[in-house]
């Protein structure tokens, strides 16, 4: 059978066939806001039983979707859903740090933008680096006082591999040990099983990533257990895996010719390897797509910032 890859929380518990059974260890709740244009699913894994029917480690997973409402906007509803979306992300940042904070006067945020700024799919983190507001500096220079919120910032793009030789986990390691940040904000591209997902979802959790999982380019984790540090990862996708397409699309044709789903299973897995499984969709305006909901969640990102 065709391997259905993603990085979504949301859609390994979707890939139960009937969304109504509930599995043990696993929590999910939904809310439907901005007049029926987002939708909030919260994906909670709670113990290793539940983390190993989802296949994803414990922790909290927050989905923002953009239904098919919201392509249907006027200017005015274009920029209430807008800043409806970054009011969202700001929230959702703010319920998760909360869990983890200290009582310390001040806080300082590392925030990461992961990808390769010259491949537009993968180039989400950058993006989004080039616009989040960043004060460590002034800090460092002026003290303290000059801050207006509780929050220090500072930010970086470490590249990939190919363009540094250094694996991000090497960089990141490398600078949480000098700035000895109290949390840290990661920012990457994942991979969806979805078309209509591609550019319309925020997922936001608290167990940090695995850079490239999503597309079988596995890298050393970034979370609190490698860094000793909170980690916060918020992922858009940006790419289908080719050979999903390919299986869904010969599913829905083989049911509709009245094929069993064993037969449909045994034809699936004869085609598993027919060379698709290293090719990857994105939108063919994926780079104004990628600016635009960059500007969403580095939007977020900095509200919750000034708070």
């Amino acid at each position: 059978m065709i391997e259905k890859r993603t990085d979504l929380a949301i859609e390994a518990r979707e890939s139960y066939p009937d969304d109504n059974v509930e599995i043990e260890g696993v929590i999910l709740n939904e809310q439907i806001v901005q007049k029926g244009r987002i939708r909030i699913s919260t994906v909670n894994i709670v113990n290793e039983y539940g983390a190993g029917w989802m296949k994803k480690p414990v922790g909290n997973y927050v989905t923002v979707e953009f239904t098919d409402k919201s392509l249907y906007m006027d200017d005015d509803e274009t920029k209430e859903f807008e800043s409806e979306v970054k009011e969202i992300i700001c929230n959702i940042l703010t319920d998760m740090i909360k869990e983890r904070q200290t009582q310390k006067h001040k806080e300082t945020f590392m925030v990461t933008g992961l990808g390769n700024r010259f491949a537009t799919p993968d180039a989400l983190g950058p993006v989004v680096m080039e616009k989040v507001v960043v004060n460590r500096h002034m800090v460092c220079e002026f003290g303290e006082e000059i801050l207006q919120s509780n929050k220090v910032v500072c930010a970086i793009t470490p590249g990939v591999m190919a363009q540094t030789g250094m694996d991000t986990y090497e960089v990141l390691h490398g600078l949480v040990e000098n700035i000895k940040p109290d949390f840290i904000l990661v920012v990457d591209a994942l991979a969806s099983r979805s078309i209509g997902r591609l550019c319309r979802t925020i997922q936001i959790t608290d167990i940090g990533i695995s850079p490239g999982a999503g597309i079988g380019n596995n890298r050393q984790k970034i979370n609190e257990e490698t860094l000793g540090v909170p980690v916060i990862a918020i992922g858009v996708p940006t790419v289908v895996d080719a050979a999903v397409i390919v299986s869904e699309c010969m599913e829905k044709t083989l049911e509709k010719q009245g094929f069993s789903d064993k037969e449909i299973q045994i034809f699936l897995e004869g085609i598993a390897d027919n060379g698709t499984k290293n090719l990857f969709v994105t939108p063919k305006d994926i780079d104004e797509q990628v600016r635009w909901i960059g500007e969403l969640v580095s939007g977020g990102i900095n509200s919750f910032f000034e708070n």
